[in-house]
C-alpha cells in the first residue's frame, strides 16, 4: 500500500524537474529511469548482504553503481557526466537482463544543470525498498500523473474499479488471462495479486507461480505504454513480462490466439474516418469501442469470462453496428451489465461507462441478464475525487457473487428488497423484444421501480394540463418583449402578446432540439413546442414537474420520431409516469434543487465575469506604457508545423494542433513545450498555448523565442499578448485568406522586465484558477442536482 511519505517524496521529485521538464510524461521518465538505476543498485547490495555477487553493476560497469554517482567527493558537474554517461551505457551492458537494457535503450537527460541534478538524485535517493512490491505501489501512483492519455481516449482506470472488476472475475491459477489494451498493466496486475491472495493457505510452488506469469499477456499499441507496463510488472516480481507492442484492431498477427479470460478499458476514441479493421471481426464497423468488444468475444475460448468498461454508446445507440454487436453479446455470453456514474475516470474526463461482464458458461444456464447501477463508488464524482462513506461497490460485488453461485448450483435467484435500489433482473427475451437490444437498465426497471416506489405513481396526462403551442410565421411577429419558444433552446423571436403565463413547463416539438425541455416564470409565447402546467398547484407543482421531466432529459429525446424531421408529439409525453409526493416534499425537493441551482447561477456569473476581466486584461497588455517596445520578430520567429498524412486518434502521445486547437493525436512531436501555435491558414491568427510538447500541422506556425534566454515566463506573456493583437487580419501581401508573417513580425509589442512579465502572468493565472474553481463547482452542484432526483 502506498504510504504518504513516499508519495511526498514522488511529488517533490517532479516539482524539483518542473523547471527544466514541464511536460509530466517526461518527468514520469525521468523519476523511472532514476528509481529503476536506484533499484539495480539496491538488488546488488541485497545479494552482496546474502553472501552472493553483484549481477547489475558488475565486470567494468562498476562506476556507474549508485552508490559511486552520489559520492559526495563527486562536484555537481562531474556528477552529472557520470549520470548522462551511465544512463546512455547501460543499455549496452550485456549483464543486464534484456528489459533493463530496453529501458535505458532511449534514456536521456534533457537538461544540463548540475544543480537540478544534484536535488534531484538526493530526493531518489531517499527512496529506500527491500521488496520490489514497494517499488511498484510508488510506480503506480507515479504512473497516476499520466492523465493526458485521456485526450487520445485512453482513461487510466480508477485501482478501485480494476480490483471490482478482477474479483468479479475471479481469475484463478492456471488460466490465461489478456489485456488487449493494457496500458500500464494495471488489470494484469490486479489478477496476479488476486490469485496470490487465493492461495494464501497454499502458496503456489515455483513452477505454479512461473506458469501464472506466463499466463498473464497484454497488448498495447503504444511503444511508451509497454514501456510502462513491462517496468510496472518488472516491479511486481515478473521477470520476463509478456507485454507486447500490438495493434488489436488492425493486425492479424495474434489473432489464433485465445484466452480463458479477458479484461480491458479499451480506448474510445476513433480517429476521423474511423478504423480500418481486417475482415475477420463478426460485427462490420469502424469504431474503437465496438471492435474491441467484438474482439473480446472473438478471442475466449469456450466459457470464458471477460469484463469490459465501456462507453454509454454502446449501450443504447441506434446505429447498425451497435445494435449488431448488442445481439451478439446478449447471444454469446453476456451475464450482467453495470452501470458506472459519469465522473469515474475525474479528472481526466466526465465520460459515462459501463462495464460488460460475460461468462460464457454460467450465460448459457440463465435467460436473465442482472444489471446493476453504482451511483457512488467510495469517492465524490468532482475533479479531486475525494474519499466518500458512500460506496455501492461492494454490494454490488455481492450481489453478482450471489448471482453467479445461484446459477451454478441451479437455483432461484431473488434480489433483496434492500439491494432492489441497484440490482434488478431482465429477462433475455424482454430485451430482444426491443429490436434494438438496448442494455439501458433503467430501462427495463421502470415498471418495477414504480410499483416499488414510496409515493403513487401517475401519468403527466392525470395531473397537467398538455397543449400544442399556436403556430406563428415570422412575418406576423411585431417587435415585443414576449419571448417566442419555438423549436430551439432560447427564444426564437419577441412578440407583443403572449398566449401562456405564469410558471410553464415547454418542451421542443421538432427540430434538432426536439424534446428539449425549459421553465419559464414569465409569460410567453408557445409556437413550435408543447407546453405543460398543473392543474392543480396544491396538488402537484409545475416546477416540481419541470425538475423532474429535466431529470428525464435524456428518456425525452428518446421520444423522437420522424427521420428527416425529428418530433416529440404531446400524446407521448402524456404517458410519460411520474411520482406523485407530497406536497411538502415536492416543496423541499424543489428547494434543494433551486439552491444548487443558484450556486450553479453564482458559479456560471463569477467565470462570464472573468472571462470579460481577462480580455480586459489581455487588452491592457499592447497598451502598456513606460516599457520597451520592440517588434514581435525581435523577439519570436514563426515556424511552420509539418503535414500530416494521417492523425492517429487511438493510441498517440502528443497532441496535433490544427489552427483551432488539439485536432488528434500522433506518436511523435516537433516542438517541446510549452509553446504557442498560431492559425496559419483556415481560422487564421488564432491563438493556443501548450504546456505539453505537440505536432503543430502545416496550417499552423509555432513560436520559437529568438534569444533562448527569455525566460518561459516571456512566452505565457506572449501568448496573453498575442490574444488581443488580431493577427488574422495581418495579410497585406496576399489574396488568399491566411497570416502573413512577414507583417505580424512588424508589428511593435511592449517587452517589459522579467519581474513585471510574472506579475502580470501571475494575475491572469490567478483568473484561470478560479475559473476553474467555478466551473469544478458546477459539475459537484449538477451531480448534487442529479442525486435529489434519483431519490425521486
Amino acid at each position: 500500500m502506498l504510504n504518504q511519505d513516499t508519495k511526498r517524496k514522488i511529488d517533490t521529485a517532479r516539482q524539483i524537474l518542473v523547471g527544466k521538464v514541464p511536460d509530466p510524461k517526461a518527468q514520469v521518465e525521468q523519476i523511472t529511469t532514476a528509481l529503476i538505476y536506484k533499484f539495480m543498485d539496491d538488488m546488488d547490495k541485497e545479494a552482496q548482504e546474502l553472501g552472493g555477487k553483484s549481477s547489475f553493476f558488475t565486470k567494468g560497469y562498476e562506476k556507474y553503481a549508485w552508490t559511486k554517482l552520489i559520492d559526495q567527493k563527486l562536484s555537481g558537474q562531474d556528477r552529472l557526466n557520470l549520470y548522462v554517461e551511465a544512463i546512455n551505457t547501460l543499455s549496452q551492458n550485456p549483464y543486464l537482463p534484456q528489459l533493463f537494457r530496453d529501458i535505458f535503450k532511449d534514456a536521456f537527460l534533457p537538461y544540463r544543470d548540475p544543480a537540478t541534478l544534484n536535488l534531484f538524485l538526493k530526493k531518489i535517493n531517499g527512496f529506500t525498498y527491500d521488496h520490489s512490491e514497494d517499488l511498484g505501489d510508488a510506480f503506480e501512483y507515479l504512473l497516476s500523473i499520466l492523465g493526458s492519455q485521456g485526450e487520445a481516449g485512453q482513461f487510466r482506470t480508477p485501482r478501485h474499479i480494476i480490483d471490482f472488476i478482477v474479483s468479479i472475475i475471479d481469475p484463478q491459477k492456471g488460466e490465461t488471462i489478456l489485456d488487449p489494451a493494457c496500458g500500464t498493466a494495471g488489470f494484469l496486475i490486479s489478477s496476479y495479486k488476486h490469485i496470490l491472495r487465493q492461495n494464501h493457505n497454499k502458496p503456489l510452488t515455483p513452477d505454479e507461480k512461473k506458469k501464472l506469469m506466463e499466463n498473464l499477456v497484454g497488448y498495447d499499441i503504444s511503444p511508451d505504454m509497454v514501456r510502462l507496463s513491462l517496468v510496472n510488472m518488472y516491479l511486481h516480481d515478473f521477470s520476463e513480462p509478456k507485454i507486447y507492442e500490438y495493434d488489436t484492431l488492425t493486425s492479424e498477427d495474434k489473432w489464433e490466439e485465445t484466452f480463458n479470460m479477458i479484461m480491458t478499458n479499451p480506448p474510445f476514441m476513433t480517429p476521423k474516418g474511423g478504423i480500418r479493421p481486417h475482415k475477420r471481426f463478426s460485427v462490420r464497423a469502424n469504431r474503437s469501442e465496438v471492435l474491441f468488444v467484438d474482439y473480446i468475444l472473438e478471442h475466449l475460448r469456450n466459457g470464458g469470462r471477460a469484463g469490459i468498461i465501456v462507453p454509454e454508446g454502446i449501450i443504447f445507440k441506434s446505429d447498425a453496428a451497435y445494435k449488431a454487436l448488442r445481439k451478439l453479446l446478449l447471444e454469446d455470453g453476456l451475464l450482467a451489465v453495470i452501470s458506472l456514474p459519469a465522473g469515474v475516470f475525474n479528472p481526466y474526463s466526465g465520460v459515462k461507462t459501463s462495464i460488460l461482464i460475460f461468462d460464457g458458461m454460467l450465460s448459457k444456464r440463465t435467460k436473465e441478464i442482472l444489471f446493476l447501477k453504482i451511483q457512488n463508488d467510495g469517492f465524490d464524482l468532482g475533479a479531486q475525487r475525494r474519499e466518500i462513506e458512500k460506496n455501492d461497490l461492494p454490494s454490488a460485488l455481492e450481489i453478482i457473487k450471489k448471482y453467479k453461485n445461484a446459477i451454478k448450483c441451479g437455483e432461484d435467484f431473488k434480489i433483496n428488497e434492500d439491494e432492489t435500489h441497484i440490482a434488478h433482473l431482465v429477462s433475455k427475451d424482454k430485451i430482444a423484444d426491443s429490436c434494438d437490444y438496448n442494455l439501458t437498465g433503467d430501462r427495463y426497471n421502470e415498471i418495477e421501480n414504480f410499483a416499488n416506489a414510496k409515493w403513487p405513481i401517475i401519468e403527466l396526462e392525470e395531473v397537467c394540463k398538455i397543449e400544442k403551442g399556436t403556430s406563428i410565421t415570422k412575418a406576423i411577429i411585431t417587435e415585443g418583449d414576449i419571448p417566442v419558444i419555438a423549436g430551439g433552446q432560447q427564444p426564437a423571436y419577441y412578440h407583443n402578446k403572449n398566449n401562456r403565463e405564469g410558471q410553464t413547463i415547454t418542451i421542443s416539438a421538432s427540430g434538432a432540439y426536439a424534446g428539449f425541455v425549459n421553465f419559464f416564470n414569465t409569460p410567453i409565447f408557445a409556437s413550435d413546442c408543447t407546453t405543460i402546467k398543473s392543474n392543480n398547484e396544491s396538488k402537484i407543482l409545475t416546477k416540481f414537474i419541470f425538475l423532474y421531466l429535466k431529470g428525464k432529459q435524456r428518456e425525452i429525446y428518446k421520444l423522437q420520431k420522424g427521420v428527416g424531421q425529428p418530433h416529440v408529439y404531446g400524446k407521448d409525453l402524456a404517458k410519460i409516469k411520474i411520482p406523485l409526493p407530497p406536497l411538502k416534499v415536492q416543496k423541499e425537493i424543489v428547494e434543494q434543487i433551486e439552491v444548487k441551482q443558484k450556486a450553479i447561477e453564482a458559479a456560471k456569473a463569477v467565470i462570464e465575469n472573468l472571462e470579460k476581466e481577462r480580455r480586459y486584461f489581455g487588452q491592457s497588455l499592447g497598451k502598456m506604457k513606460n516599457v520597451e517596445r520592440v517588434e514581435l520578430g525581435e523577439v519570436c520567429t514563426f515556424e511552420y508545423g509539418k503535414a500530416l498524412k494521417e492523425i492517429n486518434r487511438k493510441g498517440g502521445e502528443y497532441p496535433v494542433y490544427g489552427s483551432n486547437g488539439i485536432i488528434g493525436f500522433h506518436n511523435e512531436h516537433i516542438v517541446e513545450g510549452p509553446f504557442i501555435i498560431i492559425g496559419r491558414k483556415g481560422t487564421a491568427g488564432a491563438v493556443v498555448y501548450s504546456e505539453k510538447s505537440g505536432f503543430p500541422i502545416d496550417t499552423t506556425f509555432y513560436v520559437r523565442l529568438r534569444d533562448q534566454k527569455l525566460d518561459s515566463i516571456y512566452l505565457k506573456f506572449l501568448y496573453l499578448l498575442m490574444q488581443t493583437l488580431n493577427l488574422g487580419k495581418v495579410n497585406t501581401q496576399s489574396s488568399v485568406p491566411g497570416l502573413n508573417r512577414n507583417d505580424a513580425y512588424k508589428i511593435e509589442i511592449p517587452f517589459p522586465s522579467i519581474e513585471i512579465q510574472k506579475q502580470l502572468v501571475s494575475e491572469m493565472e490567478e483568473y484561470e484558477r478560479i475559473i476553474e474553481i467555478n466551473k469544478k463547482l458546477i459539475v459537484i452542484m449538477e451531480q448534487k442536482i442529479a442525486d435529489v432526483l434519483n431519490e425521486i
